[in-house]
C-alpha cells in the first residue's frame, strides 16, 4: 500500500506547488479555528478569574482581546474558503494529470486493441479509480496535516501554561490522528473487494449493452439481468463491510477526541484557582480539535479507497508492453520500401502459428494486394507491419531499416493503416480527420476530403467541417462513413497505406464506387490492399494470396 501510495504522489509532483499550496492553505484553515477558541477562552477565564490579566500575551481582557476576537473571526471563512479553492484546484488538475498518463500506458499495452480484457473494468479503472486517488489527498493528507497542526499548537498553547492538562489533551488526540494509519490495513483489504466487485459490477453491464442487439435477439436480457443483481448484491455486501469498519474508526475517534474534552473539563474543574486558566484553555482547545479531527474517521475509509485504486491502475499501467520501443533507436529510413523476410508468428504459444517463414516485398510505389479468407492473417500482417506485435522469428526492414529499431511513432508517420472497422468518433468531421493529422488546415482537410470524393456532401451540410458525427459515425451511412475514414488515412503524410478490407459492408454498387475511389485517390503512395477477393476496379501491381502462413502469387 505505501509504495504505490507514494508512487502516486510521485506521479503528482509536477502539480506540488498546488499541492503544498493547498495542504498550508488547510492548515492556516485549522489553526485559524484553533486561535478562534483561544482567544475566546481567553477572553472567558480571564472573566472567570475576575479580571486577571490575559493569560497570552497577545491577548489580554477588553478592548484589545475582543479586536483580537474580531479580526480572527472575519479571518476565518476567508481561510475556509481559501483551502476548499485551492486544494480542490490541486486535485483537479492532478487527477487530469494520472488520467492522461494512465491512458498513455494504456494505449502503449493495448496497441491492437483491448482483445479479451474487460471493457468495463478498465473503463472503472480509469474513472473511478483515479477518481478514488482525490480522497488521498482531500480526505487524507489535507486533514492529516491540519489535525497535526492543531495538535502539535494546542500542547504548545497549554503546555507553556501547565504541561499535566497539556498531556491529558495531547495524547488522546495523538491516538485520534494516527488510529486512520492503525485500522488501514484491513480498510485497504476490504477497499480491494469493493473495487474488484465495482469492476466486475461495471463489465457485467457494459458487455451486454454493446451487443444489446445480440442480447436481446437471443433472449438473453434476464441472464444478463441476473448477472447485473448478482454482482450488484456482490458490490453491496463488500461496501457494507468497508462502511462498518469505517464507522468503527469514526467511533473510535469519537470517543478519543471526547476523552480528550472530558479529561480536560475535570482538570479544570479539579485544578482550583491557580490551574483555571490552563483549565478552561484546555477545554476550548479540545473543542477546537473535535472539529479538526473531526474529518479523520473518514481519512481511514479514503485512504483505503485510495489505496485499492491505486493498486488497480498500477496492475493495468505496468503490464508489459507487446512491442517496446527500443533503446537506442536507428536514424529513420531515407526511402520506404517494405520488406518481410522469413516471417513466423503467432498470437500465443499455446494458438497455432498464422506465419511460417512468410516472405514479402512491397517495392516503393507499388500496389499489392493481398487476398485469402478470414483467419488466414491478413490483418495480423497489418499488425505486424505497424508494431502493434512483433514477430517470434524473422525480419520486417522499411527503406531498408529493421522496423524493430525503429520506434512506434515514427514508424506510423511512415506507415498508415485503414482498419476493417474504421471508427468514426462522436465529435465533429474536423476533429476525426485530425486525428491523423492534429495540426492540419482546414484546407488539407477539404483536400483529403475530395480525394475521398466525400467533400461535396460535407459542404452541403449546414454546419460544414463542425458537423458532429455521432456515435460511431452513425450521423452517416455505411458508404459515407467509409469515406470520412479514408479521408483521414489520406490526410496521412504516411507513404505506405494499408488499406483493411476497406470496402467490409458495402453492397456490391458501393463497394466497387468506393474501390474505385481508392484507386484515384491513394496515387503515388504503396497501398498493400487487404481483401477476400477482386472486384475488377483495383488495378493492383501484383495479386498475392494468403494460404499456410505464406504469401503465395496469384492471377486473381
Amino acid at each position: 500500500m505505501r509504495r504505490d501510495l507514494l508512487r502516486i504522489l510521485g506521479l503528482w509532483r509536477s502539480r506540488r506547488t498546488w499541492l503544498v499550496a493547498g495542504l498550508a492553505a488547510g492548515i492556516l484553515s485549522a489553526l485559524a479555528g484553533l486561535a478562534l477558541l483561544v482567544l475566546a477562552g481567553e477572553v472567558i477565564a480571564g472573566a472567570v478569574a475576575g479580571g486577571a490579566p490575559g493569560i497570552l500575551p497577545v491577548a489580554g481582557l477588553g478592548l484589545a482581546g475582543l479586536l483580537w476576537l474580531r479580526a480572527v473571526m472575519l479571518f476565518r471563512p476567508v481561510a475556509r474558503y481559501l483551502e476548499r479553492l485551492i486544494t480542490h484546484e490541486a486535485t483537479f488538475r492532478a487527477l487530469a494529470d494520472m488520467r492522461v498518463w494512465f491512458f498513455r500506458r494504456l494505449a502503449a499495452r493495448l496497441p491492437a486493441g483491448l482483445g479479451l480484457r474487460q471493457a468495463g473494468d478498465l473503463l472503472g479503472r480509469l474513472v473511478a479509480d483515479v477518481e478514488s486517488l482525490d480522497g488521498l489527498y482531500l480526505r487524507v493528507l489535507v486533514p492529516a496535516a491540519a489535525s497535526l497542526s492543531v495538535v502539535v499548537a494546542m500542547a504548545a498553547v497549554v503546555g507553556a501554561m501547565d504541561p499535566t492538562p497539556a498531556a491529558l489533551l495531547a495524547l488522546p488526540l495523538a491516538a485520534a490522528l494516527g488510529l486512520p494509519l492503525l485500522l488501514a490495513p484491513a480498510a485497504v483489504r476490504s477497499g480491494e473487494a469493493v473495487a474488484r466487485a465495482q469492476g466486475s459490477l461495471r463489465h457485467a453491464v457494459v458487455e451486454p449493452l454493446t451487443g444489446l442487439e445480440d442480447t436481446l435477439a437471443a433472449n438473453g436480457e434476464a441472464r444478463a439481468a441476473a448477472r447485473v443483481a448478482a454482482e450488484g448484491a456482490a458490490l453491496a455486501a463488500a461496501q457494507r463491510n468497508l462502511s462498518r469498519q469505517a464507522a468503527w474508526g469514526g467511533a473510535a475517534g469519537s470517543l478519543l477526541t471526547q476523552a480528550a474534552l472530558l479529561a480536560s473539563l475535570a482538570w479544570a474543574l479539579a485544578a482550583g484557582p491557580d490551574g483555571l486558566g490552563a483549565g478552561l484553555m484546555a477545554v476550548f482547545l479540545s473543542i477546537a480539535a473535535a472539529e479538526a479531527l473531526g474529518l479523520m474517521p473518514r481519512a481511514g475509509a479514503a485512504l483505503a479507497a485510495a489505496a485499492a485504486g491505486a493498486r488497480r491502475l498500477f496492475e493495468a499501467a505496468d503490464a508489459p508492453e507487446p512491442v517496446p520501443d527500443p533503446p537506442g533507436p536507428a536514424m529513420p529510413p531515407a526511402g520506404h520500401a517494405l520488406k518481410m523476410v522469413g516471417v513466423h508468428f503467432a498470437w500465443a504459444p499455446d494458438r497455432p502459428a498464422v506465419f511460417e517463414g512468410l516472405d514479402l516485398q512491397v517495392p516503393e510505389g507499388a500496389r499489392v494486394a493481398l487476398l485469402g479468407p478470414s483467419g488466414t492473417g491478413k490483418s495480423t500482417l497489418a499488425a505486424l507491419l505497424l508494431k502493434f506485435a512483433a514477430p517470434q522469428a524473422g525480419r520486417i526492414t522499411l527503406g531498408g531499416v529493421d522496423i524493430a529499431s525503429l520506434p512506434a511513432a515514427e514508424l506510423r508517420r511512415r506507415v498508415a493503416w485503414l482498419t476493417q472497422d474504421a471508427r468514426l468518433f462522436d465529435d465533429t468531421i474536423a476533429a476525426n480527420l485530425r486525428l491523423a493529422a492534429p495540426d492540419a488546415p482546414d484546407a488539407d482537410l477539404w483536400r483529403a476530403l475530395d480525394r475521398a470524393q466525400i467533400g461535396e456532401l460535407v459542404r452541403s451540410l449546414p454546419e460544414g467541417l463542425e458537423t458532429m458525427c455521432g456515435e460511431a459515425g452513425l450521423r452517416f451511412s455505411g458508404g459515407q462513413a467509409r469515406r470520412l475514414a479514408l479521408a483521414r488515412t489520406l490526410l496521412s503524410p504516411a507513404a505506405v497505406l494499408i488499406l483493411d478490407e476497406p470496402a467490409a459492408g458495402l453492397d456490391a454498387d458501393t463497394e466497387r464506387a468506393f474501390l474505385q475511389t481508392l484507386d484515384e485517390a491513394t496515387a503515388g503512395r504503396s497501398v498493400i490492399l487487404i481483401l477476400h477477393h477482386l472486384t475488377g476496379v483495383e488495378r493492383p501491381t501484383r495479386i498475392l494470396r494468403l494460404a499456410g502462413g505464406r504469401a503465395i502469387p496469384a492471377a486473381g
